[in-house]
């Protein structure tokens, strides 16, 4: 995955979290299947940050 691609994905969010961190190096996922199925793939953790509003 590209970062232009994770650029376009949190950059659509309307967390300020998120939105802070649309241009960071790490590979940023909401909590999906998809994201367990990436990390799953390339063997890879994942670790869990949580927003409260």
């Amino acid at each position: 995955m590209t970062t232009q691609k994770v650029l376009k994905r949190l950059a659509k969010e309307n967390s300020p979290y998120l939105l802070q961190h649309a241009h960071t190096l790490m590979t940023w996922f909401l909590l999906s299947e998809e994201a367990f199925e990436i990390a799953k793939h390339n063997n890879k953790s994942i670790f869990l940050s949580i927003e409260c509003t």
